[in-house]
């Protein structure tokens, strides 16, 4: 079903697609949207069949909260899984899983129905959109792992490399697609 996609071509597509926008969400910041590269039906495709190749044997997709429901459903899709939304915390009905990660400021939550679907033993891979510190993809994968997921890895489109995500989320093995 996947096939190997040239990572030049599919890095040029992002960084092409991709908007920076100045002082956003505060001053200093270059926030980096991808909605350009959602909405093009190249890029999405171009996106969806990368990130499909890195979930490649997956049994369930888990899409993170809310640019990963998108990608997450897509790459579910293609590959014939189902797909899990890993919500922002209060979002679901009770009963859920919740896990709590700390933020610059605080702490936020991820959570998942406790009822109508059972991960246990399941093989599970996170897409998302942005690796930036990693606080929300290591969230997800101990919320999943505790649930008895068998997390094999992540996918995102876009890794800030100089916020060190990576290092958060470790040993999980995380492949971007583009890297800046």
């Amino acid at each position: 079903m996947t096939q190997h996609h040239d990572t030049a071509e599919v890095s040029r597509v992002i960084a092409t697609l991709t908007r920076e926008v100045a002082d956003f969400p505060e001053p200093g910041i270059q926030f980096k949207d991808l909605t350009p590269l959602l909405a093009d039906a190249r890029g999405l495709r171009v996106v969806t069949d990368a990130l499909a190749d890195i979930a490649s044997g997956a049994d369930l997709v888990a899409g993170l909260d809310a640019r990963g429901f998108l990608l997450g459903a897509a790459v579910a899709t293609r590959l014939g899984t189902g797909v899990l939304a890993v919500r922002k915390g209060g979002k679901l009905p009770p009963p859920v899983h919740g896990a709590t990660y700390q933020l610059e400021y605080g702490t936020a939550t991820l959570e998942i129905p406790a009822e109508g679907i059972d991960i246990a033993g399941r093989n599970v891979v996170i897409i998302d959109d942005v690796l930036a510190t990693g606080g929300t993809l290591a969230a997800a994968a101990r919320l999943l792992g505790d649930c008895g997921a068998n997390v094999t890895g992540a996918g995102v489109v876009l890794e800030l490399e100089a916020l060190r995500g990576r290092e958060a989320v470790a040993p999980l093995g995380v492949r971007s697609l583009h890297i800046i």
